[in-house]
């Protein structure tokens, strides 16, 4: 797997893409535009409420513990209120997520809040940017302590070219059986089918061998004999596609004719309106 893919924990492995530095930095700029804000405007409302007889301790106690709220407080509320969103990543189609793709709670929140406080505004960032760099998934020194990272929502449009059942294979299809194909496994071959192109044209030869090998194991019939591994890989996907839309659209007529079943009123009673 590389950056780009997840391996959650039923084994299926996800695309994900992480969010550049670029993306990361102009989220935080605008988090930090918004933080300081509000810092300022509640700043100034502490200071009309706060009485004139306050000591210098309890002042500078009331200031600290403004600052916390505001630069920790509000960052760890935000983040486990959205599960991993702010302005700033909303704007730049962020969400910060866990090392497994699932969203945050209070615990990821916590710590990446009260890190936060060190590397982005004691440091002005320039902690959390070597962090960044030196990392993968371009992760701060709050993500790596958090296990979490920041996740491209509005990633780019998927690649995938449409499944086509090919031609030559299109009569077999018809009486053709594919058995429950692990999910893993289907998804590698979707994967490949949409990189195939790009691939060297040898080890794409092996890899459509390999796979091809593994999907004809779910496939009964076997495909006429000299049927390129791409060509089989191809209908047996798109058979499978068919087969689970089939099924989910029987499997809401079901639904539908029970749940009139139970609104129906007893024969014999009218229906008062």
């Amino acid at each position: 797997m590389d950056d780009d893919t997840t391996l959650i924990g039923e084994g299926v492995v996800l695309e994900t893409a992480p969010a550049s530095i670029g993306l990361r930095t102009a989220g935080a700029i605008i988090d930090a535009f918004a933080i300081g804000l509000v810092y300022v405007g509640s700043f100034l409302a502490l200071a009309e409420i706060l009485p004139e007889s306050l000591d210098l301790a309890a002042m500078s106690a009331a200031v600290l513990v403004h600052a916390l709220a505001v630069f920790i407080g509000i960052p760890i509320a935000v983040e486990t209120a959205t599960r991993g969103r702010s302005l700033g990543k909303w704007a730049t189609g962020v969400r910060i997520v866990r090392d497994d793709g699932g969203p945050i709670a209070f615990r990821q929140a916590f710590v990446r809040g009260l890190m936060g406080f060190f590397d982005l505004w004691m440091t002005a960032g320039g902690l959390a940017l070597i962090s960044a760099l030196v990392t993968k998934r371009a992760k701060r020194v709050g993500d790596v302590l958090a296990g979490t990272y920041a996740l491209k929502e509005r990633a780019a449009k998927s690649p995938h070219a449409p499944l086509v059942m090919p031609v030559a294979l299109a009569s077999w299809a018809a009486t053709a059986d594919v058995r429950r194909m692990p999910d893993g496994l289907a998804l590698t071959a979707r994967q490949f089918l949409s990189r195939a192109p790009r691939l060297n044209p040898a080890s794409r030869a092996q890899h459509g061998a390999d796979l091809g090998a593994r999907v004809a194991a779910y496939v009964s019939p076997h495909p006429p004999e000299g049927t390129h591994p791409e060509q089989l890989i191809a209908a047996a996907l798109v058979i499978r596609r068919d087969r689970e839309y089939a099924r989910g659209v029987e499997h809401q007529r079901l639904d539908s004719e029970i749940a009139d079943a139970v609104h129906r009123l007893p024969h014999g009673v009218p229906e008062v309106l």
